[in-house]
């Protein structure tokens, strides 16, 4: 093809695309009922130019309409399927041949269809935008390079692109490495759920196995003391019955020789009187009263002691066996792992239920609210048990504190404050002792919060914390990284004492108020 057929092919197709009124490609192209095309703004402002006379016409064929036509959408143009950078036009298949095969044309950048060529054109100078000004990050034309944008950082934009598309394959390397990483982790953690649903159905397996020889053993030794008791009761009924038919014997006969005496001594003949009366006097060996065994139901009441006592030492076992298995499941380590928590709402998340145990409370405490709420009393009567509190005024939780846990605790109206502690199982209990007392040695710590003042005691050691009056505190617990911290709680949360250390042995929270008769504490419903 000549260079003459290149331009006139080149002016064909923008004829064909181009708006006969303002000899542009065409924007927002429309059809009249004629069937000529118009961008929708020019062939509009040319028939507001003949609203007067009424009567509206095609600028192209001038065929006349009335009334004013609607304008449609240009449905009759074919589909683009290249849009081309230098003629800033799209082509549909017929008219993009010339570029393949004119020679000149072949030269030209074709592209996916895109209805922004527009937008490749200069505004200022009409041009097509083949260059990019670093300086002000933006594309533009020839003529700006050397106009407003003159001295300023200038390349082409192909060479900019070029530079951009190695930075993009940096970045698409970066992506491309950190999908293939998070898969990789997607895949670990997968590994984790099936080893986790392997074990968990493996413990149950073997659990349920153990139990039910358990149980098994339960019901055998039930058996075996029902029968224990009922063969013993037989005895005991059947040596009771076997004497009291003795006495029975004993009483009849003496009955009869009560009959007979009373005979005697209405006979009137002294003779016969003084006959008979030697062998009637004389009595037969009585059964002594020492001899009858009244033995008291004691002995049932131990056995009912006894199976008690079984019961309480197999809870404990098992309420201790418990609490190892949770200890012994660890967390799944999560790459990406949990922000600390910043507001109530996020440490709510962690609430817990705590409640205090009535085997561990000072004798001078008396628990209410479902065993939520320590008051001062007069010395109650508890039962003895090794776990109480003897001396310092004391509890400690029934719940052992394990991964992340928030828990708050509030003082009584009125009262002085409250000792807010945590402590280990093996924390001693008896009397007035170092040992005893929470935040006096290395196996608790407590935070004191008075009306006026807070201090954090620890291993004897005592520390001045500052911070709000509050007659509430939050507590927050992350048992596995380490991380315990007081809040003051009001209408907003303030960090008073926080510490980080390790913990070796499961947790328990406690409260200490060794104050005055009616001072009280609990620890507050937060679901």
């Amino acid at each position: 093809m000549s260079g003459e057929m290149e331009q006139k092919a080149v002016q064909l197709d923008r004829e064909t695309f181009s708006c006969p009124i303002c000899f542009d490609l065409l924007k927002d192209p429309v059809a009249i009922p004629c069937g000529h095309s118009y961008c929708k703004n020019c062939v509009k402002d040319h028939w507001d130019t003949e609203d007067e006379k009424g009567i509206y016409s095609c600028p192209q064929c001038k065929k006349s309409f009335i009334p004013r036509p609607e304008l449609l959408k240009n449905t009759m143009k074919l589909r683009a399927v290249k849009s081309c950078l230098q003629c800033v036009a799209s082509y549909c298949e017929k008219h993009l041949q010339p570029h393949y095969q004119s020679a000149a044309l072949k030269k030209h950048k074709l592209v996916e269809p895109s209805e922004k060529l527009q937008e490749n054109i200069c505004s200022r100078h009409d041009e097509v935008m083949k260059m990019f000004c670093r300086t002000d990050q933006q594309c533009i034309c020839y003529l700006c390079s050397v106009d407003e944008h003159k001295g300023h950082d200038t390349v082409s934009a192909a060479a900019e692109r070029t530079e951009r598309q190695r930075e993009l394959e940096g970045s698409r390397h970066n992506i491309q490495q950190r999908i293939q990483d998070r898969e990789e982790d997607v895949k670990v953690l997968q590994q984790e759920v099936e080893a986790i649903n392997g074990s968990a159905d493996k413990a149950v397996e073997h659990s349920e196995k153990i139990f039910t020889q358990l149980i098994r053993l339960m019901e055998k030794r039930r058996s075996d003391v029902k029968q224990q008791v009922r063969s013993q009761q037989e005895t005991e009924v059947s040596r009771v019955k076997e004497l009291q038919e003795k006495l029975e014997q004993e009483i009849t006969e003496l009955k009869r020789k009560d009959a007979e005496l009373k005979k005697l001594s209405h006979t009137e003949d002294h003779n016969q009187f003084l006959h008979n009366y030697p062998s009637l006097s004389a009595l037969s060996e009585s059964t002594h009263s020492s001899s009858i065994d009244i033995r008291p139901l004691k002995y049932f009441e131990d056995v009912i002691a006894a199976v008690s006592e079984v019961r309480d030492e197999l809870q404990d076992v098992l309420r201790e066996t418990w609490t190892n298995i949770s200890l012994s499941v660890t967390e799944v380590d999560v790459l990406l792992s949990l922000p600390e928590p910043e507001t109530r709402a996020d440490f709510l998340r962690y609430s817990c239920e705590i409640t205090l145990d009535p085997n561990t409370a000072n004798r001078r405490l008396l628990l209410s609210k479902g065993n939520r709420k320590a008051t001062v009393k007069k010395p109650l009567s508890y039962s003895r048990h090794p776990d109480r509190f003897t001396g310092w005024v004391q509890v400690l939780s029934r719940e052992s504190l394990t991964g992340r846990c928030y828990w708050e605790v509030e003082w009584g109206e009125g009262g002085r404050g409250v000792g807010v502690a945590l402590a280990y199982k093996n924390i001693s209990r008896a009397g007035y002792s170092d040992e005893s007392s929470f935040g006096l040695n290395d196996n608790s710590c407590m935070l004191n919060c008075s009306t006026d003042s807070y201090e954090f005691y620890y291993n004897k050691v005592q520390i001045p914390v500052s911070g709000p009056e509050s007659s509430r505190v939050g507590v927050y617990l992350d048992q596995r990284a380490g991380i315990l911290s007081f809040y003051s709680v009001s209408d907003t949360m303030t960090l008073l004492h926080s510490v980080q250390t390790t913990f070796t042995q499961p947790l328990y929270a406690g409260l200490q108020i060794n104050w005055s008769y009616g001072d009280s504490a609990e620890f507050c419903k937060l679901k």
